[in-house]
């Protein structure tokens, strides 16, 4: 009986890890979603501004 009593305890510390590990991986995965949207967002707008046919497209940096 003690033995039954230890093995579920092994199978569910295994099965909060394996949780863990996945909620880790699909946190990550909306991270890098959002960075790509980000990242694509700010190009589809240069490129917008320079397919309109102006010059001053680049951003301009104000930190000093």
């Amino acid at each position: 009986m003690n033995d039954d009593l230890q093995t579920d305890r092994r199978q569910d510390a295994h099965s909060q890890r394996a949780a863990l590990i996945g909620l880790a991986i699909c946190l990550a995965l909306v991270l890098g979603g959002l960075f790509l949207v980000y990242t694509l967002k700010k190009s589809s707008q240069l490129q917008d501004c320079v397919m309109q046919g102006r010059t001053n497209c680049a951003p301009v940096d104000t930190d000093h």
